[in-house]
């Protein structure tokens, strides 16, 4: 039987930074945090390749003394709290003690820090745990920290990082959440001896939105302010009608600190039920401020979550707070603070991301038989996008989905709610979901032209812009390829702004913002992996269709039957690609026990 013995402190602290420091971005945090908790008002972030070979985090905080330098870098050394009753009056982001000697533990680690009545500094170096020198140091007042060769003592963890353009998105997305949480102080990020962002102080919180989010982004946006019972909420949240695919620009500050609150989360997405359609989430860059007594920020190693000691009153307390305040909007009758983010060169229109739409594009020379008319409708150029006319190119045929179908022989009764199509048959009625069935048919028509690599696409005469935050334009990079080979042209437009030139034919230019957008947040759930090719073209064909469906309001007999003919030649006639069923049966036998008759 092994023998219980107590681990020596450098294995200790690899231990702990595996709960810590998942990636580089993790030491930026840190870091970024221990700079503002000792009152820096400038800070200077900089990396290379993703933050694997170097990060220098420079501040002009308060400093440290040789001793206190030293002691930092033993576990649970914090000058934070000094007893466990401290934890419920925590007023700053640090308070463990473990950063320090965790990141110097799978790092080659330089310390050199300052105090304002010394005259000389500390440098303190130490490689994978082991202390190799302390000496004085000229330098400024406030702390310089370099970390470099990260992971390379414990090679397991290092091949577990992403690409470099990944890695370096998620550092500049914490940086920036650390800007937009402190206002107050003056960040600068450098990335491979390039600035990529220079934020100096800002008087409003729209203006750093701005900065760090875009002009688009920020002119979406509602301010919001709120105070009830000991709890405040102030921010940016998103008008009614605009939302995206997935909660990444629902970012939440709980006393200042960026946290993943899923009380705050869901407060927020049910206060837009009726503001936004199913399965969209609401714009929100929010800060609830309470009592430190009343929030745990401890039940995460990384301190990435928070509990609040009283759940229910936080979420009604937002919900109120925030359907007040859309409610105010629409109606008009409170006063609307403008968002006026600070002004740059820019020809990109704001465009709210309205629904795509399957479009049946006639060409020269053989014709080819179009759907049924409800199917589909005919692309006509937008003013804001004119699009150069294509004579080149004509949708693939669908082997699966053949137009020319014999239709079943049933009576067509007629259309309620401008949805359903009702049917008699010899064995009773038959319900049709029209929208359903139009996805199911556009499913496996994208499908197959996906999978023969013939996706009709069109030019842009006028590219459509985009400003994208950094992480989705790591993954937009990451992914040009694969859009190129399912007809759309996107390219790179300076950092962070991208143009799309060409799109699938089936799409209206007008929509290909919303729906990129849409498609990133796919890439950022992780449902889009390049790895496996078809399921990435079956995800990127559910977003289209779920999407690109509009229904007239009013439909002839032949267009349904047309429809019903085209819905039950393809292979899965029976549910739309969500899985829904696309037309129900009532036999007689149903009908007969629905209206208590015996049979």
């Amino acid at each position: 039987m092994a023998t219980v013995r107590i681990l020596p402190d450098q294995v200790a602290n690899q231990i702990a930074a595996g709960e810590v420091i998942e990636r580089p971005a993790a030491v930026i945090k840190e870091l970024v945090e221990n700079a503002l908790d000792a009152g820096a008002t400038r800070i200077e972030v900089e990396f290379r390749h993703g933050g694997r070979s170097l990060m220098r985090i420079e501040d002009n905080g308060y400093g440290m003394s040789k001793d206190d330098a030293l002691m930092a870098l033993e576990r649970h050394a914090t000058s934070k709290i000094a007893e466990a009753a401290d934890l419920d009056r925590l007023a700053s982001y640090g308070f463990r003690g473990e950063a320090l000697p965790s990141i110097a533990s799978v790092s080659r680690f330089e310390l050199q820090t300052r105090e304002a009545d010394r005259d000389v500094g500390t440098e303190i170096l130490v490689n994978g745990g082991k202390l190799l020198h302390v000496r004085d140091c000229g330098r400024p007042v406030g702390t310089r920290i370099v970390v470099t060769h990260l992971f390379n003592s414990v090679p397991a963890r290092r091949k577990f990082l992403k690409t470099d353009q990944t890695e370096a998105a998620h550092i500049i997305q914490c940086v920036r959440f650390y800007a937009l949480a402190s206002p107050q102080a003056a960040f600068t990020l450098i990335e491979n001896g390039r600035v990529i962002f220079r934020s100096p102080e800002c008087s409003t919180l729209a203006e750093r939105v701005a900065e760090i989010f875009g002009r688009q982004t920020a002119e979406s946006l509602l301010p919001i302010q709120a105070e009830e019972d000991g709890m405040r909420l102030s921010g940016l949240i998103g008008r009614p009608g605009v939302g995206r695919a997935t909660r990444h620009e629902m970012v939440v500050f709980v006393n200042q600190r960026p946290v993943d609150s899923r009380t705050l989360n869901y407060a927020l997405i049910e206060s837009y039920h009726e503001s936004l359609p199913k399965g969209r989430y609401p714009l929100a860059f929010v800060f609830f401020e309470c009592e430190p007594a009343q929030v745990d920020v401890n039940v995460h190693p990384a301190k990435r979550e928070v509990r609040f000691r009283s759940e229910p009153a936080v979420r009604a307390f937002v919900i109120r707070s925030v359907l007040g305040r859309l409610r105010e909007y629409t109606v008009g009758t409170g006063p609307v603070v403008a968002v006026t983010p600070p002004t740059k060169p820019t020809n990109s229109p704001v465009v709210a991301p309205p629904v795509s739409t399957p479009v049946y594009r006639p060409t020269s020379g053989t014709t080819p038989s179009p759907p049924a008319p409800d199917t589909s409708r005919v692309l006509t150029p937008s003013p804001a996008a004119p699009v150069k006319p294509v004579a080149d190119h004509q949708p693939a045929p669908v082997t699966s989905a053949k137009p020319n179908s014999p239709t079943p022989d049933w009576r067509f009764v007629g259309l309620a709610h401008g949805n359903f199509a009702l049917f008699e048959t010899a064995a009773g009625l038959v319900l049709l979901d029209r929208r359903a069935a139009h996805e199911r048919i556009w499913f496996e028509r994208l499908q197959e032209q996906f999978r023969s690599g013939q996706v009709p696409s069109q030019r842009l005469l006028l590219p459509v812009p985009m400003e994208l935050d950094p992480i989705a334009s790591a993954l937009l990079l990451d992914r040009l390829d694969f859009l190129s080979a399912h007809g759309f042209e996107v390219s790179e437009f300076g950092r962070n702004f991208f143009r799309v030139e060409a799109l699938p034919a089936w799409m209206e230019p007008g929509d290909v913002e919303g729906f990129m957008r849409d498609l990133l947040g796919l890439l950022r759930d992780g449902r889009l992996q390049g790895k496996n090719v078809d399921l990435a073209r079956e995800e990127l064909a559910r977003l289209a269709v779920a999407k690109a469906v509009r229904l007239p309001e009013i439909a002839r007999e032949t267009e349904i039957r047309a429809l019903l003919g085209q819905l039950l030649a393809t292979s899965h006639p029976l549910t739309n690609p969500a899985g829904r069923p696309t037309y129900i049966e009532l036999n007689h036998a149903e009908l007969a026990r629905r209206f208590q008759k015996l049979t």
